[in-house]
């Protein structure tokens, strides 16, 4: 049993939903991101998801955008990315944690590292699940039984616009958690209906027996109440990323602590 799985049978047992929040490696600053998941568990965060930079981010907007634009002139890759998980691991070996990005940086570590490195050095480092956006299910059958071996679940997205048969393929590969975007479009976009979303849900665990995560949309604790109330997990990322972009230099992890501590304490 993974360490997402063991995280999600714990919060069952206890009637509560899990909490992930998403920052992007190495933004605002280099260095801190280690200390800002730390500060997000004792805030209490379940799973964090942690993006890494991209160039060319199709499913993000501007605000993940723009963090992952600074993160790459601070010369943020696969490698430091990395290493922020393998330093937080150095004092928390419980908290799950999900590297959230592209194929590119994948396949551009492989060649540089040799075939199956990613999944071998993201192991190593403590990494618990990959999400890898443009990534389809179809073809990620062999990648996904790799990531199982060596301990690690493979994510996906769906999606309002997804069928019937894409989430039964979905569902044929994934571990870990699902992820439903909640609005069309990019991350950060528009206003969340938590109607649609109550009545997507059933739709897709006709299907997908493991958990349902929901994310875009969610900036408050009223929305993150309503999607808490029909999923198993609350994902937050834009809301995130804008409090650490805005805040005073110094005070971006207890401007998001304080954010995650109010949402924890609506989901109870």
């Amino acid at each position: 049993m993974s360490r997402i799985d063991l995280t999600f049978k714990r919060l069952k047992s206890e009637g509560r939903k899990a909490l992930i929040p998403y920052i992007m490696a190495g933004f605002p600053r280099l260095g801190m991101t280690p200390q800002l998941m730390h500060d997000m568990v004792q805030s209490g965060a379940d799973i964090i998801e942690l993006g890494v930079p991209f160039s060319d981010p199709m499913a993000d907007g501007p605000v993940i955008q723009k963090a992952g634009e600074a993160a790459l002139r601070l010369g943020v890759g696969m490698t430091q990315v990395l290493d922020m998980v393998r330093q937080f691991r150095q004092t928390d070996t419980r908290t799950p944690v999900v590297l959230m990005g592209y194929a590119n940086p994948v396949e551009c570590y492989d060649l540089h590292h040799g075939s199956h490195a990613f999944v071998r050095d993201a192991a190593k480092a403590g990494v618990d699940g990959v999400l890898i956006v443009d990534y389809p299910p179809e073809e990620c059958v062999d990648f996904a039984r790799t990531l199982r071996e060596h301990g690690m679940d493979l994510i996906f997205l769906l999606a309002p616009t997804s069928t019937d048969e894409r989430m039964a393929q979905v569902a044929r590969v994934a571990s870990g958690y699902v992820y439903y975007v909640s609005l069309k479009g990019v991350t950060g976009a528009g206003h969340l209906d938590t109607d649609a979303v109550e009545a997507m849900l059933p739709r897709i665990r006709k299907h997908v027996q493991i958990p349902v995560g929901v994310g875009f949309g969610i900036r408050d604790a009223t929305t993150a109440q309503a999607v808490g109330r029909v999923a198993d997990a609350v994902v937050i990322g834009s809301r995130i990323i804008q409090l650490l972009e805005t805040a005073p230099p110094g005070q971006e992890a207890p401007a998001v602590a304080t954010f995650l501590t109010q949402i924890r304490q609506t989901l109870g």
